[in-house]
């Protein structure tokens, strides 16, 4: 099964903020139930990610309650990414030896278009086997033949 099978969910976790924002902006988009928020230049490309952690990390940089540090110097620079025509399996391989999340999804000129959980690809990869098995099943009973 390819991501592109589940780009519909990944679309749904998109957050994005631009390269010079202020880290109180990315703080604000994370405060929900947002896990990362992906960081796009001018250009809408792909420059890097800030988690909750980021932002943990560097509050404790900051002087007073307001705190204009830019995203650019908190934000994770290197980042594994995934396109639609990637195996989910091999996505999932990835997430688990890099213990990550979540991770962007992105398309051939690395503009996100979505962010792939892992209980989403989990989910995805459950279903995929559950069919197969039901498939198995059948050819074994030989239901549907003559």
């Amino acid at each position: 099964m390819l991501v592109d099978r589940v780009l519909a969910v990944t679309r749904k976790r998109l957050v994005t903020v631009e390269y010079d924002a202020p880290m109180l902006e990315a703080a604000q988009l994370l405060a929900g139930s947002q896990d990362l928020v992906v960081v796009c230049g001018p250009d809408g490309l792909l420059k890097g990610v800030i988690t909750k952690t980021d932002i943990v990390r560097q509050i404790g940089h900051c002087r007073g309650s307001t705190c204009q540090t830019a995203i650019s110097s908190v934000m994770t620079r290197d980042v594994a990414i995934c396109r639609p025509t990637d195996w989910l399996h091999d996505v999932w391989s990835i997430m688990k030896e890099h213990r990550l999340k979540n991770i962007p999804v992105t398309d051939a000129a690395s503009r996100p278009i979505g962010v792939l959980n892992a209980r989403d690809a989990l989910e995805a990869l459950m279903l995929e086997v559950e069919q197969e098995e039901m498939l198995l099943r059948d050819y074994v009973m030989c239901v549907g033949y003559r």
